[in-house]
């Protein structure tokens, strides 16, 4: 009910027009994601569930965190919007996807997504996200399938000691190097940035030399983003297919990086988006993986003990 309060509250103020002319569903969807976040600020707080909120979190459910409670904000510019099962309209072939809400947006083309898009039919495709990007615009599918992959025991078993000199070292003594993304391109991200700077006017409007610089650093960020993402992947997979059993350090990198000299590091590192993949990629080959406290005794340490009784 809360969703829905908050979706009828924008489509008939004044002073959002344009909400109207947005799809009912995709309404709902926004509503959605306000309300979750309201919600989880709520629950951080350890407050009792109030009024509308009751159906949402059962009071079992609320834990009361220390420091920032994330309070909910409001994003001035959204930069992706979600359509449930109307809004939009796929072609045959699904090479283009027609939008048919009330900003009139056409037709578009899709580029990547038709080789995987055919073997699906329309009623798996459950929501239709369209974000933008520093590059252009993206169309994501959430597609209702069971995913499995086949996974022949190999009899290994591993854990691995995440760190920011290598990446991680695992039970074997073999370590992964940390490629360190934004330190490589720290320099030319520093030297955009520069020029954006000097090309901003205060109090004024800003220029299209302004608009086309700021693209510009957008997009270097966008590639050491992209850049993690592809290390967290490749090194999760490789884990997973290649061992029965992977142990990791569940590190809080949320209070690692309140350490004013090593959060960039810690940041550039991208532990969490690599345990992330980690565990999703468990999930699919069936295999296990657990995560130990960090104050556990580290690998390394481990290896040599066994190695030093092996010798006696």
């Amino acid at each position: 009910m809360g969703n829905f309060f908050l979706e009828i509250t924008l489509a008939k103020n004044k002073d959002t027009p344009w909400v109207t002319l947005l799809n009912s569903q995709a309404r709902q969807s926004a509503a959605d994601r306000a309300w979750q976040s309201i919600n989880r600020f709520y629950q951080n707080c350890g407050a009792p569930t109030r009024h509308l909120m009751a159906h949402v979190a059962a009071p079992s459910s609320r834990a009361k965190i220390s420091g920032k409670k994330g309070f909910p904000k409001f994003k001035k510019y959204s930069r992706s919007v979600e359509y449930k099962l109307t809004g939009y309209k796929l072609s045959d072939d699904r090479r283009k996807i027609k939008f048919s809400d009330g900003f009139k947006a056409g037709e578009f083309d899709l580029w990547c997504s038709q080789r995987t898009l055919v073997y699906y039919s329309e009623q798996q495709i459950r929501r239709v996200r369209v974000v933008r990007r520093a590059d252009g615009y993206y169309c994501q599918f959430l597609i209702d399938v069971e995913r499995q992959e086949n996974h022949e025991p190999t009899g290994q078993v591993t854990g691995i000691d995440l760190g920011l000199k290598e990446f991680y070292t695992d039970a074997q003594g073999n370590t992964v190097d940390n490629l360190r993304y934004l330190r490589r391109s720290e320099k030319r991200l520093k030297k955009a940035q520069r020029r954006l700077s000097k090309r901003f006017r205060k109090g004024k409007k800003q220029s299209n030399n302004y608009h086309k610089q700021r693209v510009k650093v957008a997009k270097l960020h966008l590639k050491v983003s992209r850049q993690r993402e592809d290390k967290a992947i490749k090194y999760a997979l490789a884990l997973v297919q290649s061992n029965d059993l992977v142990v990791y350090e569940a590190l809080k990198v949320r209070n690692l990086v309140k350490n004013r000299k090593f959060s960039k590091s810690i940041s550039d590192a991208s532990w969490y988006q690599f345990t992330e993949w980690l565990n999703y990629f468990a999930k699919i080959y069936r295999i296990v993986c657990i995560a130990v406290p960090p104050h556990f005794p580290d690998f390394s340490q481990i290896n040599l003990k066994a190695q030093s009784r092996d010798e006696k």
